[in-house]
């Protein structure tokens, strides 16, 4: 029987308006009372997944930063921070990236320069980051660092972000979020990393966990449990390692899934 359920965000459980679908509580209570773990999981900054989902900051698991921190009931269950000194080369070597918001993302908070601290900019960061400070430099941050997230504006991040960043793909993990962000995180780290620490730290076999997902951030977390969704939107090389698949975002595609589960007898 399934006992958690890993769920990405954007493109996934939130439609288009970046809302959540009609009879999620509902959902939630159900699955609450046959003692079912929910469990965002979203490159969305830990605080913010706690702003989406305050009345259940006791009940869900947060997986947050890619996979970089997981957080359960108050607890840090698993973390994998980015170095210092990795952080500042991948901000430094962006900065030739031409128009680019650039996210030194602490545990404490997230940080950008106050140079970019523009409009446009400001209204990206609150999405994803609701937890931010102005910083003159990067050398005044005094945080531990779980990720960079660079944004590109034009939805071009593959050729204007992550094209530019070979010379880190030996050392860190680049990775395409969207076609807007681009996250460098650890060596070693993915939201598939973090459900193996998970189902490690709780006792959880891969059949007793199942995910859902839409992108290329999210392919390791399909991979990683034995019931592994993506939406009909998803990237195309998601759909070839998930096992199955469901409707899109916009058609409350994960409570689909979730109640093909509960009629399987898998829930």
């Amino acid at each position: 029987m399934i006992k958690i359920i890993f769920c990405d965000m954007d493109g996934t459980l939130l439609t288009s308006e970046n809302k959540l679908p009609e009879g999620f509580d509902e959902m939630m209570s159900e699955l609450k009372r046959r003692g079912v773990i929910f469990a965002p999981a979203s490159g969305r900054q830990f605080f913010s997944l706690i702003r989406s989902f305050e009345k259940y900051r006791d009940d869900f698991l947060f997986l947050a930063e890619n996979g970089t921190l997981v957080m359960y009931r108050g607890e840090e269950i698993f973390s994998r921070p980015l170095g210092v000194d990795a952080a500042k080369k991948v901000l430094a070597a962006s900065m030739s990236f031409g128009n680019i918001l650039r996210v030194y993302c602490g545990k404490k908070d997230a940080y950008i320069l106050r140079e970019q601290n523009t409009p446009e900019f400001a209204a990206e960061l609150e999405k994803y980051y609701t937890h931010s400070g102005i910083v003159d430099s990067f050398d005044e941050v005094n945080d531990t660092p779980l990720k960079v997230a660079l944004f590109d504006p034009t939805g071009n991040s593959k050729k204007n972000i992550f094209d530019k960043l070979t010379q880190f793909y030996s050392s860190l993990q680049v990775v395409l979020s969207s076609d807007y962000w681009v996250d460098i995180m650890s060596p070693n780290i993915s939201k598939g990393v973090a459900v193996e620490n998970v189902q490690r730290a709780m006792n959880f076999t891969r059949e007793e966990c199942a995910a859902f997902g839409d992108y290329l951030n999210d392919c390791e977390m399909i991979q990683a449990v034995g019931f592994g969704f993506a939406m009909a939107n998803a990237h195309p090389d998601l759909k070839k390692v998930a096992a199955f698949e469901t409707t899109s975002n916009d058609e409350a595609g994960v409570l689909v899934g979730i109640r093909k589960l509960i009629a399987d007898g898998l829930i």
